[in-house]
């Protein structure tokens, strides 16, 4: 079988094995300080679902637990659908490497109906995406260079400013790098792109990862694909930073001024 040609559908590959689990392989091009992307092995754990043959709907949550962390190489997932009403589906994935349970997850899957629909969340105002520089991604881990990033606010620190003066807010447009069309597979990962705000908040690398992670998917497929390949609006903040853990609390936006995601994140941090 021909390897897919983007490197998120290679990092989120899965082939299903004789047991009805399902095998798949880091992707080089997403490495992070250690281990891979996390944001790519939340979208494995989600395609699990998604490639399952009893599939319901469309996804609507998604909760990851970072166990462990995940080595290079080979992984298992095992997908469990736990119940499946008329509309809706909830799901219950393991990610395993030998003997050793690295990620867990739960998601909510819903056949979505038209309501009645307002968004109280406000688009920020920004400067449109190509009247900003692109990020250099070479002093940063190599799954930054999967993403074509253009911070309005909140880029690394430069020391220009006073700890004080600073606050842990990040805005900035963002797309798959080659452009990719919008997905859930794409949208799930891009809601962990953010670098942790405790290295904004305090312009210092500090040991740092995400611990639990969830979204909450507000559009359809239909409204994805309506985002084709153009830059979507990422915002994000924390609330408080304290005994060795912050949150992280993010939109995702289109260009056009749609809502398209919200994620909930609690980060470990040391110094």
């Amino acid at each position: 079988m021909t390897d897919p040609a983007h490197p998120i559908d290679r990092a989120t590959r899965l082939v299903r094995n004789p047991d009805g689990s399902l095998a798949g392989r880091t992707e080089p091009a997403y490495a992070n300080m250690v281990g891979p992307f996390g944001g790519t092995t939340a979208a494995a754990m989600l395609n699990a679902a998604l490639t399952h043959p009893d599939r319901l709907g469309d996804p609507v949550a998604l909760t990851i637990n970072y166990a462990g962390a995940v080595a290079d190489g080979e992984f298992r997932i095992d997908a469990v659908p736990m119940r499946t009403n008329r509309s809706t589906q909830h799901w219950s994935m393991t990610m395993s490497q030998g003997d050793a349970v690295t990620t867990t997850a739960t998601a909510f899957f819903a056949l979505r109906r038209e309501t009645w629909a307002s968004t109280e969340a406000g688009f920020p105002h920004v400067p449109a995406a190509d009247a900003l520089p692109r990020m250099d991604s070479s002093r940063f881990a190599q799954w930054t260079r999967c993403y074509d990033m253009r911070f309005v606010k909140g880029y690394w620190p430069d020391g220009s400013k006073p700890e004080q003066e600073l606050d842990s807010v990040s805005t900035l447009w963002i797309r798959d790098e080659p452009p990719r069309p919008m997905d859930f597979l794409s949208l799930a990962a891009i809601c962990d792109s953010f670098f942790p705000r405790v290295m904004i908040r305090r312009p210092r690398r500090v040991p740092a990862g995400t611990v639990s992670l969830t979204t909450y998917f507000h559009a359809d497929s239909k409204h994805l694909a309506r985002v084709g390949e153009k830059h979507v609006l990422a915002t994000a903040r924390a609330s408080r930073f304290g005994l060795g853990y912050h949150d992280q609390s993010a939109e995702i936006w289109s260009e056009g001024g749609e809502l398209l995601a919200t994620s909930h994140q609690v980060v470990y941090f040391k110094e």
